[in-house]
């Protein structure tokens, strides 16, 4: 399964890369052409490489079986609900919502007509993460998150049904890695809103002080809490000179956060208190690359790490070491790019650090 899972990565990187960003400074690939490597030190997980769980996109297979519907109305009868509507047309009730400018409590009275979306429908098991379920389809999750009005946190819920975007390949299993390497792209966004498992309507919510250790990754992904009460107040995660700021580079090329020049094995710091979201290095561009989640919409990256110290699921104070910093990705000497995102947007982290002396 990890060398399938290689096999796809390597066919990826092309298409990890979103058209008219500079998110490296410079940004360029490997000189003999070959994907970058990231040498993560797995000693520091007390595990072997070969024991590391995968990435949660690929710990829960996802089998493409996605059900057409016709575009229909439905009348309203005395007892129904929503949810059942749904079950009985396979649609989404939240598509029904949303189509019919339904809210919560989305009441609905005998005799109002429903119009039924059509097209073709998934429906989410458990464990599958959205980010998987994209990839077997061999469609950006992006999408399906536009198309379906998934909303913070973005837990999918078993038995929810996902409407997939009409371009979406009859067949998805018939298409060969590469081709779906070409029409699935994975970005620090997809990660943030696509890692989290489906969970069952009435599975219990995860407290806020349950943490997963590092030294004990679970094979299969499990749902994590946000930390709540954050302000936006970060520290800088490294010292050295900027090499690339924040904004518009001309030509549409646009840097998401500052690209930091360090020496190699430079200690990461966290620049706030948060859990780990994601540490690995799927992302071509970026390399080694760890995304915190603070809570109330605040993320951070760093990108380019030479070695990960942390895993997904971990509690991190403000000031932890969470990597050594590095080349990897596409560039040429050590630096860190480091973002801070605010309910999915990039901002300029300088507007939220400590002025340098």
């Amino acid at each position: 399964m990890r060398k399938i899972t290689i096999l796809f990565l390597v066919f990826s990187v092309s298409a990890c890369i979103p058209p008219g960003r500079d998110y490296g400074w410079p940004q360029n690939e490997a000189a003999d052409g070959s994907a970058p490597t990231l040498e993560t030190d797995m000693s520091v997980f007390g595990q072997n490489p070969d024991e590391a769980p995968p990435p949660t996109w690929a710990a829960q297979p996802v089998t493409p079986n996605a059900v057409r519907i016709e575009g229909s109305s439905y009348i309203v009868k005395s007892g129904d609900t929503l949810r059942g509507i749904a079950n009985r047309t396979g649609a989404s009730s939240e598509i029904i919502a949303a189509t019919n400018g339904l809210t919560a409590p989305y009441v609905i009275q005998p005799g109002q007509r429903l119009t039924i979306t059509g097209g073709r429908y998934h429906w989410v098991n458990s464990g599958e993460t959205g980010i998987a379920i994209a990839r077997a389809y061999g469609v950006p999750w992006r999408e399906l998150v536009a198309l379906n009005g998934l909303e913070e946190p973005f837990i999918l819920r078993v038995s929810q049904k996902l409407l997939l975007p009409a371009a979406t390949p009859v067949d998805p299993q018939q298409l060969s890695i590469e081709q779906r390497a070409a029409a699935f792209d994975l970005d620090i966004d997809d990660i943030v809103t696509g890692s989290q498992p489906a969970m069952a309507d009435n599975a219990a919510k995860p407290e806020p002080s349950d943490w997963r250790k590092a030294i004990t990754p679970a094979k299969t992904p499990a749902v994590i809490a946000a930390p709540t009460g954050f302000v936006g107040r970060f520290n800088w995660p490294v010292d050295g000179k900027l090499l690339s700021r924040f904004g518009s580079k001309g030509g549409g090329k646009v840097n998401d956060g500052l690209n930091i020049a360090v020496a190699k094995g430079t200690p990461i710091r966290a620049a706030a208190d948060g859990v780990v979201a994601y540490s690995g290095d799927e992302i071509g561009v970026f390399g080694g690359l760890i995304l915190l989640n603070h809570g109330e919409g605040w993320v951070t990256a760093y990108g380019h790490a030479d070695k990960l110290n942390v895993t997904r699921g971990q509690k991190i104070k403000a000031g932890d070491i969470i990597g050594l910093a590095g080349d990897s990705g596409y560039v040429q000497e050590p630096q860190l790019h480091f973002e801070i995102r605010k309910d999915r947007k990039p901002v300029n982290p300088v507007s939220h650090l400590p002025k340098r002396t």
